[in-house]
């Protein structure tokens, strides 16, 4: 067109307007335009790590690991943290097992305890010679295997070197130089590692002991 059309009031013709619609979506069907539902949608990759990479973009357990890896002094720290734990364990398990098996002889010798009374009775009827017969002999017998598969043991037999640790004595005779046991007025009982449940009440003399005469344990429920 020349100037002079266009001095005379003639516009020029406009250019034709072209829209792009760039969303994903389309707003009409709701789908993600560019693939059709049939088609699979292709995962993204993974990016392998780049040695180059800083540290400050690789993974924290990474950086630990290359860290301690080029950290002689590191890893000696780490190895001798790791033998400090597994030591402090080791020393836990067996304090709790010792623990254990502590709370475990302390309640079956206080059961053990209570039944010594019932010994005693059982002692003065074998004097009386009323163990000689049922029921007693029978009942006698079963208490005492059961005592005995606890660990109890009954002490305090006439003749038996006198030892303060596992004998009351209540009455001394003699004028001698080596203490025995005269008498046995209450047996003692010991449990498990020969531990004291209760001491023998017995009378002693002074005197010499007879050969081969030593403080000894006998089964509960024996004679």
């Amino acid at each position: 067109m020349s100037s002079s059309e266009r001095r005379n009031g003639d516009k020029p013709p406009r250019e034709p307007i072209s829209i792009t619609d760039k969303r994903r979506v389309d707003p009409e069907t709701g789908r993600v335009r560019g693939h059709t539902p049939s088609e699979p949608v292709t995962p993204t990759p993974q990016r392998e790590p780049d040695p180059t990479t800083p540290d400050a973009e690789m993974h924290p357990g990474d950086r630990t690991d290359r860290t301690a890896g080029e950290d002689p002094d590191r890893v000696t720290e780490l190895t001798a943290d790791l033998q400090r734990v597994q030591a402090e364990y080791t020393n836990y398990r067996r304090r709790i097992e010792r623990d254990r098996h502590a709370a475990v002889e302390a309640a079956t010798a206080s059961v053990a305890a209570k039944f010594l009374g019932i010994l005693d009775d059982l002692d003065r009827a074998r004097g009386h010679g009323d163990l000689e017969k049922e029921p007693l002999r029978a009942i006698a017998a079963k208490l005492g295997a059961i005592l005995s598969g606890l660990g109890v043991a009954a002490f305090g037999e006439e003749g038996e070197r006198f030892d303060p640790t596992l004998h009351e004595a209540v009455q001394h005779a003699g004028s001698g130089g080596d203490p025995v046991v005269d008498r046995v007025l209450r047996r003692g009982y010991t449990f498990g590692d020969h531990k004291v449940l209760r001491t023998a009440t017995v009378t002693v003399v002074e005197g010499v002991a007879p050969p081969g005469s030593v403080t000894g344990t006998a089964p509960a429920g024996d004679s």
